[in-house]
């Protein structure tokens, strides 16, 4: 039962950090391992527990997709779904070992990306006029690869890629953050799925407690001060990849 509660409880908090401020994988991969999941399969496994949080989200800012677009959502969906897949199988051609040693250094990136993220955000419209279209498209493809690899920092990456394309409204740009995020997420999915790298026990209850966690952060977003938020989630990140680098010795 303690064994549930604490995976429930890792993705009903990991649910509710993705729905304010991202992070939520600096939870649900710890977690995971500590029941004994390897870590290919745990990262798997929190990746299929948070694809309903994703997918929420990009119903909830479905308005902010109705408009005509630069790329079209249709040119971003192929985007994630080539980027999605090879991320994906990236990680599935990776032992536990090797990944075990790149574990820490990610959740280090992904740590600093939080930091730096608000800079990256606000920096985006001075060189979006000077981006090429195919330099956004390798830029889309990047992060992609990068989440169905790792989730770990994705919002930051793809708001600041983002910015590249001229998007200034963070309304939009939340609503394409999540589009693109679920459809990546749902490929990578799809290939864990078929590898067999899931642990569906594990990662239908997460699901459930990410759910319930992302709509009541969601509810509280308006309340809390994002400053707070980002705080935590960087001190998590910290945390846990100390953690990390001290398991790898």
């Amino acid at each position: 039962m303690l064994d549930w509660a604490l995976l429930g409880g890792a993705a009903a908090l990991a649910g509710a950090l993705n729905s304010v401020a991202g992070g939520g994988s600096f939870l649900t991969l710890p977690a995971l391992a500590l029941m004994g999941v390897p870590l290919v399969s745990a990262n798997a496994t929190g990746t299929a527990a948070l694809l309903p949080g994703y997918l929420a989200g990009t119903w909830a800012l479905r308005r902010e997709l109705s408009e005509p677009m630069s790329p079209s959502l249709v040119r971003l969906g192929v985007l994630s779904v080539l980027g999605g897949a090879a991320g994906a199988a990236l990680l599935l051609s990776t032992s536990n070992q090797v990944f075990g040693r790149i574990v820490p250094w990610l959740l280090l990136a992904a740590t600093q990306l939080f930091v730096i993220g608000p800079k990256l955000v606000r920096r985006r419209a001075d060189t979006a006029k000077q981006r090429r279209l195919w330099i956004a498209d390798l830029g889309i493809v990047a992060v992609a690869i990068y989440g169905g690899y790792f989730n770990g920092g994705l919002g930051i990456l793809l708001l600041a890629v983002l910015g590249t394309l001229g998007q200034t409204d963070m309304g939009r740009m939340n609503g394409i953050k999540n589009f693109v995020s679920a459809i990546l997420t749902l490929i990578a999915v799809a290939i864990y799925a078929a590898s067999g790298a899931i642990v569906w026990t594990h990662a239908l209850w997460m699901a459930v407690g990410a759910t319930l966690g992302g709509y009541v952060g969601g509810t509280a977003a308006r309340r809390l001060k994002p400053g707070m938020v980002r705080g935590f989630v960087v001190l998590t990140g910290l945390a846990m990849t100390g953690a990390f680098f001290l398991n790898a010795r």
